[in-house]
This record gives C-alpha cells, sequence and structure tokens, in this order.
C-alpha cells in the first residue's frame, strides 16, 4: 500500500472517492438530503483547495500497488489544538473494506503524527457508525458526544474520540 500527497490536481479524485464511500457508508445512517449536503460543502472544491493551502492540513490519497488501483484517501490537520491532530477525513470504497486497508491508514497516521510535535489524535465518527468499533479496535476511546449544527436545518451527532501516542 502507497500513500501518495494529494495536491490540488487531485481535488475532482478526492471528491469521487468521497461520494463513493459516502453512498454506501452513510445509506442507513443519513437522510439522502443530508449526505448531499455535507458532500457538497465539506468536500466543494474551494473547501479542498483551502485545506490544501493550509501547511498543517494534509491529503493522502491510499493507492493499492498490487491492484494498481485507489482505494481511498485520508485528511487530517496537525497542530488543531494543542499537540493534537485532528483526523478529519478517512473514507475507503466499498469494496476496499475488510481487507485491512483502514488498519494500515491509521498505522500510517500515527507514524505522521509521532514525527510531529502533537501527541494525540482526535475524530469525530457518527453515533450509528459502525467504523466506531474499527476505532476502538486500533486503540481509540471515546471522551465526549456531541451534536453540532452544520446548517440546512441537518446535525451531526457524534462521538469524539481520541489516542494518545506513546
Amino acid at each position: 500500500m502507497k500513500f501518495i500527497k494529494a495536491t490540488e490536481k487531485d481535488i475532482p479524485f478526492i471528491q469521487d472517492l468521497a461520494k463513493r464511500s459516502w453512498e454506501v457508508a452513510y445509506a442507513e445512517i443519513l437522510e439522502r438530503e443530508q449526505i448531499e449536503y455535507m458532500l457538497k460543502t465539506m468536500y466543494s472544491y474551494e473547501e479542498i483547495s483551502n485545506q490544501l493551502q493550509h501547511s498543517d492540513y494534509h491529503y493522502f490519497l491510499i493507492f493499492n500497488e498490487i491492484n494498481n488501483s485507489f482505494e481511498g484517501f485520508l485528511g487530517y490537520e496537525n497542530g488543531y489544538e494543542e499537540h493534537t491532530t485532528k483526523l478529519h477525513r478517512i473514507y475507503l470504497i466499498p469494496e476496499s473494506k475488510g481487507k485491512g486497508i483502514g488498519k494500515m491508514a491509521v498505522d500510517f497516521l500515527k507514524q505522521k503524527v509521532s514525527e510531529s510535535d502533537d501527541k494525540r489524535i482526535i475524530l469525530n465518527v457518527n453515533k450509528h457508525n459502525n467504523a466506531k468499533m474499527f476505532y476502538e479496535s486500533q486503540g481509540f476511546k471515546v471522551y465526549k458526544e456531541i451534536i453540532v449544527d452544520i446548517g440546512s436545518g441537518f446535525v451531526m451527532d457524534d462521538y469524539e474520540m481520541e489516542f494518545y501516542i506513546t
């Protein structure tokens, strides 16, 4: 597995991977309208472009050299809080799930964070998303529950999880 640093030219590809992932991952959790709204706002060209211009925000495409295919992506931000990296996005296309790729991506993230001044990784996961169990298997623990108004009458009902780099 290879993790390739994304650039602005990769934005349409990131958008496509997000759409393919979200349509399955959130189909039974969120209303279709909320999925479309979140993809439109969180994955707009402008939003991703602004993130890529921020020196502490990183996107990596996950490339399977054996299959010669892209399996997903991750996006994280160093220094989100003091000594804390926030994993904003980690998504795999549906056919890539259950193959250990998510674990490789989290291990990659942990390695990258250990090379920084940060000592903690945080993330949000929807309270009804099975990904919570995956993160727990990778050492993350719930430390807070939140409901965030994201506009247009939609909310994110999430757990906040954390992992400490040792």
